[in-house]
């Protein structure tokens, strides 16, 4: 599929989500049925006897030695919170310091040389339709909305066969209420599941192709209200292809420590840049790295197909629509967290 055809699908796609429609398939009911099959079959292996997964308790204050600068200051601690599914929640991995949301907070507080608190409301198996729950738990149990939340969504929407449109809609909605409210949000995208060790062809071709179509609606409908967007895709999949024993989790399904780690530096660029923490020289575009404004669509469509983009929006109207800031940041090294976060 080409770059204006994947544009025009995940047009159709967001645009079914904006309107109420509801008929846009990812891969045709003619093939859904054995995607669901094997999917099952996954998740069967995956979870394993069924238990509850384990996820480390992460909440809490990184950053500590910029303790004393900040209070010098006056300012509190900058509040970063994460919603979403299992890789939002760090499901895969034994210790809190392993997290995305951890290595993220840690990241953040290194750049904003301020201490960051960290919340995670994000549920193991969530789908798109779980994050209006999830935002009403953010804006509704404090009284402090949050300077950047991070949701990482998508993947269960596809297994589970959630209309896009319908999966769309719901994320677009929980961006809109978080920026309504005041918090900068950054998403990253459908993961490509094709690249999940238990999937198996012609699961894997579908899936991928799913993943792809769902992720390039998502940044769509999220930078249209006013999010930006980081494409998780198959940013992993060359890694895991060479050392899937060390990128791959015990389940074999979600990431490992070094997993979370290499998705953290792809997404933190992102975070630092929607709070205007990144140097000013690098938010120009750079035409060598192929960056530049694009419509929407089209933007949207690029970065489906490249891990690690960002698109954030641009000019509101252009001759085909809204455009957008299409980025390809250089991954920066996370710092490694505390061993023990301060709640």
């Amino acid at each position: 599929m080409t770059s204006m055809s994947r544009a025009r699908v995940a047009r159709r796609i967001a645009a079914g989500a904006a309107y109420g429609g509801g008929g846009v398939g990812l891969a045709g009911a003619a093939v859904m049925g054995l995607l669901l099959a094997e999917a099952h079959l996954a998740r069967r292996y995956v979870n394993g006897t069924g238990a509850a997964p384990h996820v480390p308790g992460a909440d809490g204050l990184y950053g500590r030695a910029y303790d004393t600068t900040a209070a010098s200051l006056q300012e509190e601690p900058l509040l970063l919170v994460m919603l979403g599914d299992s890789t939002a929640a760090g499901q895969g991995v034994h210790r809190a310091g392993q997290t995305p949301g951890a290595l993220l907070a840690s990241g953040l507080a290194a750049v904003a040389e301020r201490p960051v608190r960290l919340r995670n409301v994000a549920l193991p198996g969530a789908r798109s339709d779980d994050l209006d729950r999830q935002v009403g738990l953010v804006l509704g149990d404090s009284d402090r909305v949050p300077d950047i939340c991070v949701i990482i969504v998508g993947a269960n929407d596809v297994t589970h066969r959630m209309p896009p449109t319908r999966s769309v809609r719901h994320l677009a909605s929980a961006v809109r209420r978080l920026r309504t409210a005041g918090a900068e949000v950054v998403v990253g995208t459908c993961p490509d599941l094709g690249t999940i060790e238990p999937v198996q062809q012609p699961l894997r071709w579908l899936a991928r192709r799913a993943s792809r179509q769902l992720a390039a609606a998502q940044t769509i409908g999220v930078v249209e209200q006013g999010g930006r967007t980081v494409s998780l895709g198959d940013l992993l999949g060359p890694e895991f292809e060479a050392n899937p024993r060390e990128l791959f989790g015990p389940d074999h399904y979600h990431p490992s420590a070094e997993g979370y780690a290499t998705a953290a530096m792809a997404v933190l660029p992102t975070v630092c840049a929607a709070l205007e923490l990144w140097p000013a020289d690098e938010e120009r575009p750079e035409t060598a790295r192929r960056e530049g404004f694009l419509p929407v669509a089209r933007a949207a469509a690029e970065a489906a197909a490249e891990p690690g983009t960002e698109v954030a929006a641009a000019m509101p109207t252009g001759p085909r629509g809204p455009w957008a800031l299409l980025k390809r940041r250089r991954r920066r090294r996370v710092p490694e967290p505390e061993s023990t976060p301060v709640t």
